[in-house]
């Protein structure tokens, strides 16, 4: 029997999420020719999943992610369409929800890190939508067992309908680039490989400071050939970290490329000689997946996801121990061996990682769903 499922994909083009919905709706129309789907997407984003097949349409929803005025215009929107099943990508449900949910629920750091939210209400906000979510969806999905963890210690829940399902990583990581293609994307930029690369946007949890300290460090003890490149939509942050990176004396070695398209990525990650990622906390850790799938050797944290994600198949140092970093980027860089045997280890484990499966996996949780199996 066909069924009518809504996800919300109003995120579509946020960093992260965003790669989550896009691989993750292309992936189940490539499965899945029966149910019929509804996307509920942002108006400057219309097109972009205009060619998906006959049973996906699209809805328009202007109503802002994380506030007041989507609890209510979502709540129309699945009254009105008579939805069997409503996917929330993000933690929050409209305040009616007339048909089986599924919520994703990628991390809970602006729980655990609340000194990096704008203000208490936005904490409040946070810690009752999540709740409201565990309590009113039907099935939960985690991108780890991390997060899965962290809800059950957190919220007290036994998650029984916490599944686990882990992201996939984009096939173009894996598709070597020419020389000249690779020079073609990396020449504008004002750069050629041979640096080490961090992507990440301008959370604090994201710990770009300790990135540039470390970095600065590892300059200092170690004789490298190296620049610093980070990606990522920095806005105002950018001239507090050319400040730092200036104050430590390596303002010519940083470069700060904000933005770039996905072509561009796959570029600068082939291009890179290592992958830089001692983040604070991950509820997954995509960009570490992606630098592995690109050949890269990674360091990361080990905490959180990270560890779940890389341990044994990348160099895992403590995020805060900035010593550590620098140390751990000394002997990335500067034994050969030891770098391409990380690169080779993260290729393996990059192949667990396939959207296809999250495709598979998400959509046995549509049917659990639907069929109250698990449901509290």
């Amino acid at each position: 029997m066909a069924h009518n499922i809504g996800i919300d994909a109003r995120k579509l083009t946020d960093f992260g999420i965003g790669t989550y919905i896009q691989n993750l709706v292309r992936a189940i129309a490539a499965t899945d020719t029966e149910n019929r789907y509804v996307l509920f997407i942002g108006a400057s984003h219309a097109n972009l999943l205009d060619d998906l097949p006959d049973n996906f349409q699209t809805v328009v929803e202007r109503s802002p992610v994380y506030s007041v005025r989507e609890l209510i215009a979502l709540s129309w929107r699945l009254l009105r369409l008579r939805l069997d099943l409503y996917h929330a990508t993000h933690y929050v449900l409209p305040a009616i929800v007339p048909c089986r949910a599924v919520v994703t629920i990628h991390d809970i750091i602006h729980l655990l890190y609340p000194e990096f939210l704008p203000g208490p209400l936005a904490y409040l906000y946070a810690q009752r939508m999540i709740r409201r979510s565990l309590l009113r969806g039907d099935q939960i999905i985690a991108g780890s067992q991390n997060t899965k963890a962290d809800l059950m210690e957190y919220f007290e829940v036994n998650g029984q309908k916490i599944n686990v399902i882990y992201y996939g990583v984009s096939q173009r990581f894996s598709e070597r680039l020419s020389e000249r293609a690779l020079a073609a994307k990396l020449g504008p930029l004002g750069l050629e490989p041979g640096y080490t690369l961090f992507v990440g946007n301008p959370k604090p949890h994201k710990n770009l400071d300790s990135v540039v300290k470390g970095f600065a460090r590892a300059l200092e003890i170690g004789e490298l050939d190296s620049r610093l490149v980070c990606v990522g939509n920095r806005e105002s942050r950018d001239f507090k970290i050319r400040l730092r990176a200036e104050q430590l004396g390596i303002g010519d070695r940083v470069s700060l490329l904000g933005h770039v398209d996905d072509d561009t990525l796959t570029a600068l990650y082939q291009g890179a000689d290592l992958f830089l990622y001692p983040t604070l906390y991950e509820g997954f850790g995509l960009p570490v997946v992606e630098a592995m799938a690109s050949g890269v050797p990674v360091i990361t944290s080990n905490s959180s996801a990270l560890r779940e994600v890389a341990e044994g198949y990348a160099q895992l140092v403590d995020p805060l121990d900035v010593e550590q970093i620098a140390r751990a980027i000394v002997h990335c860089l500067g034994d050969a061996e030891h770098r391409e045997a990380l690169a080779r280890l993260g290729v393996r484990r990059a192949a667990d990682f396939r959207w296809d499966r999250t495709a598979e996996r998400t959509l046995e949780v549509y049917e659990k769903a639907l069929h109250g199996n698990g449901s509290q």
